[in-house]
């Protein structure tokens, strides 16, 4: 496996952990507004699987579009962005639902929307968009794909139980959504440093 793929493999594995914490602590978010009930927990779910479920398609069509290295830095990179919001915007956006809502069923269904759906999209743009910098044979494509999903599904374990476990216990749930923002900044950053050094690797090995 070369350096470029092993990287691919380590952020779809990082997005996966992000991805999950994120989706547990919302239920942390909403409890204050909406309560904990099981209603409040199938809002969330339903607004990650709906979002991810587009976040897959148009990540696929991106796909398609020459893609680069640099690009896929860049989907981290407005993940990260749209994660912010999260948490400078929660609260007032609770606040006013619940205000406007009597049926806590449709206003953490409706809050859950207004904080997860646009960043959970961008984020599930990473895993098809992985498999296709990834696949460089088309028969293999199965493959690929198969240890992709399995690499983001085991960080989506992880995210899970470190999250529920321990992150929770000891830090603050915005500093743990900014964490979650900075690392997928960084990732991006990471991806689009090493794509212009791959870049200005294979120019000298052509002058040579």
């Amino acid at each position: 496996m070369n350096k470029i793929n092993a990287l691919i493999y380590f952020l779809a594995f990082s997005s996966g952990f992000c991805i999950m914490g994120i989706e547990l602590l919302g239920g942390r978010i909403l409890a204050p507004f909406f309560g904990s009930s099981v209603h409040i927990w199938g809002s969330i779910i339903t607004v990650f699987m709906l979002s991810l479920s587009i976040g897959y398609l148009l990540g696929g069509k991106l796909s398609t579009r020459n893609p680069t290295l640099t690009k896929y830095g860049a989907i981290f990179f407005i993940a990260s962005i749209m994660v912010i919001p999260i948490v400078m915007f929660a609260e007032p956006i609770m606040a006013f639902i619940f205000s406007h809502i009597e049926d806590s069923r449709y206003g953490s269904l409706l809050a859950s929307m207004a904080l997860f759906f646009i960043p959970t999209i961008i984020l599930g743009m990473i895993s098809p968009y992985s498999v296709r910098l990834l696949v460089t044979d088309h028969e293999k494509s199965g493959q690929v794909a198969g240890g992709l999903y399995f690499v983001s599904t085991l960080g989506s374990a992880l995210g899970t139980i470190i999250t529920s476990f321990y992150m929770v216990l000891a830090f603050d749930v915005n500093d743990i959504i900014k964490t979650f923002a900075a690392v997928l900044g960084a990732l991006g950053l990471l991806a689009i440093v090493v794509s212009q050094l791959s870049v200005k690797e294979r120019a000298v090995c052509l002058e040579s």
